[in-house]
């Protein structure tokens, strides 16, 4: 007998199913999207007898992140026809990949189509815009459905509403529906363009948006060992998509080209992430990547140090990893992505004070965290095991 928590909308969205792969179709729903930009907020929808509806709201972790809103008074905008329910449109890649996609998943079971993709705004601001990026991959799914974001109290005629079957938290792996949508319609007409061996490069980014210092240096050594440097943000969804589906051997710095490549990464693919910074959010991408693509990718954490912001101290998005490049082709090494990289030199004290200079890093702003040296010992433990379980894979599959 199926556990009945499993189907209340209120309780978390689980990656083993329950209201996650349900839908609900709702006639004369009312969409009331957010008046203030925040993490989380008051946003969502309400059946036509005035009802919050629990099953449209976002999660992220153990918590809804858009929250029961005030009923709204009068409703003059109205919609017509039949809509399915997308949720918060993130601008964000990252997160418009893991959040905003969630519920697409039911583009794969409908038992009559729809007009197309509701969203509402994350950020009041942007109000109904929407980017390329967010249109493609909705084509991608289905080819022609248009997507429509509503930033004022809105009434529809018909809103069909799935459940949530990705996300962040434990939901990271996606439900059985969703990872199966994913894989029988997602970009299923790209056909597998381009070379073998890629590095997924954040270094055109900046510092500012997750760079990591010395990452030039790294591509160059890279280069030398038949690696082309690929910078995604450069090319469509489509064109991306291509490369990932050719590619044999992936090394990417962490971030969110990854949580696009698991889409369509596939398990003979062999993937190697490289850390930007000293936090616990990589094992969400390492699981969305392992659940996926049904591959166990190898995780290198080799940072020399991390620069944090003098007045914010902490590892967040304002931080920036400076890479141990001796380290991190020991590592590649000995997984076999590839055939040198035990040379590979640790900057002396010149070099790395011309680097930050090169690069804007001033010490009076910016300061180098101290490190943790029983937190190090664990990390280079489980590395250094990665790395050998690795390697024993690509000798077995030699």
């Amino acid at each position: 007998m199926r556990d009945p928590v499993d189907f209340d909308p209120t309780s978390l969205p689980s990656a083993k199913g329950g209201w996650s792969e349900s839908v609900e179709t709702l006639r004369g729903a009312v969409v009331v999207p957010p008046v203030e930009s925040d993490m989380v907020q008051e946003a969502g929808l309400f059946a036509s007898d005035g009802s919050y509806v629990a099953r449209g709201a976002l999660w992220r972790r153990h918590r809804p992140i858009t929250i029961a809103p005030k009923a709204p008074g009068e409703v003059s905008e109205t919609l017509a026809g039949r809509w399915l329910w997308g949720g918060v449109l993130w601008a964000h890649f990252g997160h418009f990949l893991v959040e905003s996609t969630a519920r697409l998943w039911a583009l794969a079971e409908l038992d009559a189509p729809v007009d197309g993709v509701l969203f509402m705004p994350k950020r009041p601001a942007v109000g109904e815009e929407t980017r390329g990026f967010q249109r493609e991959f909705v084509h991608l799914m289905q080819a022609d459905l248009p997507i429509r974001v509503v930033a004022a109290p809105t009434r529809v005629e018909e809103l069909v509403v799935p459940g949530q079957g990705f996300g962040l938290g434990e939901i990271i792996e996606g439900t059985p529906k969703y990872r199966q949508a994913i894989h029988s319609q997602f970009a299923r007409d790209i056909k597998a363009e381009g070379p073998e061996k890629i590095y997924i490069s954040r270094s055109k980014l900046g510092l500012r948006k997750g760079g990591l210092l010395g990452e030039e240096l790294l591509e160059e050594f890279l280069v030398k060992e038949g690696y082309e440097i690929y910078h995604p943000q450069e090319h469509s969804l489509s064109a991306q998509l291509a490369v990932y589906k050719a590619a044999r051997q992936v090394i990417a710095a962490d971030g969110s080209a990854l949580h696009l490549f698991a889409m369509v990464g596939q398990p003979d693919q062999r993937v190697a992430m490289i850390l930007r910074r000293h936090s616990t959010a990589h094992t969400l991408l390492t699981e969305n990547v392992r659940h996926f693509c049904k591959c166990d990718p190898l995780v290198i954490g080799a940072l020399r140090t991390e620069w944090m912001p003098k007045d914010k101290q902490r590892s967040s998005r304002l931080s920036f990893g400076e890479l141990n490049h001796a380290v991190i082709g020991q590592a590649l090494h000995e997984g076999g992505f590839i055939t040198g990289g035990l040379d590979w030199p640790l900057l002396d004290k010149d070099a790395r004070k011309q680097l930050l200079k090169d690069k804007g890093i001033k010490t009076r702003r910016f300061v180098e965290a101290t490190p943790d040296p029983e937190r190090e010992r664990i990390r280079a433990e489980r590395q250094a095991r990665r790395a050998r379980r690795a390697a024993r894979e690509a000798e077995n599959q030699s």
